[in-house]
């Protein structure tokens, strides 16, 4: 069965607590749906350095909330102009895939009169504009597919708060946050309020999907508030620390991402520590790699047999040994 949640609240850590409450504890048997928004808030993806993808003066200055979530990808801007969307489904594998989901959001879009395409890994547009950007954790044999839709949301304080990496920014050939993403408000025929259009998303998505209602009632909210505040609440989940290093890599990778490696090597060139950082996507945590890599040599023969048995895609979407290999040494 297909259950709608109805979500009025707009605390950042409490929805992301909402959304892993669903994902772990409500009945596997159903599929669930939910629109949402935010207070202004950057949500960062599980595997990034949250320091080097804000920009924090601006951040602290206005009052900005920093929340990581448990999806990979990159850092995003929400403000109440902005709509969230999220699916938490069975999945028959585990493996990424974001098509079938950004495809009820695009067609709904285009049911609305809006000229929407589903681009790249995970994006949806309108023309060259990015408008949607989607995440996906994957566990279990379940996944959670939620994404932004930039609605009405406030362009000059996205490009404040988010810092954007000169090896990304490079590659893409752009020249700034804002040159990249545009508001959906602009392309309507009829200009709505936000909160109208959202409800016109949710009946639109509740017809199609031949969804019910579902109710969170005072015990699951409970729940929810417990793993906010253990989890979303704290530092250590949203921003962490970086390791001493003496190494750092940032290398882009076409189809997967960003990613930055900081590797700490000492005596005899024995790994101490290695963590990566990233936009990348990957439905195993890297700190797992990262526990088979520390205390063999920084040398090539001895890391390929270190992750003979390890399925790479798992931790970095569509990177294989002989790829990931070459992220280290080259």
């Amino acid at each position: 069965m297909n259950l709608y949640i109805e979500n009025s609240c707009t605390d950042p850590q409490f929805n992301l607590a909402l959304e892993q409450y669903i994902f772990d504890f409500l009945d596997r048997k159903h599929n669930y749906f939910m629109l949402w928004r935010n207070n202004n808030s950057v949500i960062v993806g599980k595997n990034q350095n949250t320091l080097a993808e804000i920009n924090l003066p601006f951040v602290k200055s206005n009052n900005i909330n920093v929340v990581r979530r448990l999806s990979g990808g990159g850092a995003v801007y929400h403000d109440l102009g902005n709509i969230n969307f999220t699916f938490i489904t069975g999945a028959d594998n585990e493996k990424i895939d974001f098509s079938l989901f950004c495809g009820f959001i695009q067609k709904a879009l285009v049911s609305f009169g809006i000229p929407a395409e589903i681009s790249g890994r995970n994006d949806i547009t309108i023309g060259d504009s990015k408008i949607s950007g989607n995440a996906q954790y994957v566990k279990n044999r379940r996944v959670m597919h939620h994404g932004t839709l930039l609605y009405d949301c406030d362009l000059d304080m996205l490009s404040g708060a988010l810092t954007v990496k000169e090896d990304k920014f490079e590659s893409k050939g752009i020249k700034s946050v804002r040159s990249r993403v545009a508001n959906i408000r602009p392309f309507l025929k009829e200009d709505i309020p936000v909160e109208k259009f959202s409800a016109k998303l949710g009946k639109y998505l509740f017809n199609e999907l031949d969804m019910n209602e579902y109710n969170i009632f005072n015990d699951d909210i409970c729940k929810i508030e417990k793993l906010k505040e253990e989890i979303y609440s704290k530092w250590s989940w949203n921003y962490g620390s970086s390791p001493p290093y003496n190494i750092r890599k940032i290398r882009r990778i076409e189809g997967c991402g960003n990613i930055e490696i900081l590797l700490d090597v000492g005596k005899e060139g024995i790994i101490n520590n290695i963590v990566f950082f990233g936009d990348f996507f990957g439905s195993s945590d890297p700190a797992e790699l990262a526990d088979a890599l520390k205390g063999h040599h920084f040398e090539y023969g001895e890391i390929k047999g270190a992750i003979k048995e390890m399925d790479i895609p798992l931790f970095f979407y569509d990177i294989c040994a002989a790829g990931f290999l070459s992220l280290l040494f080259e």
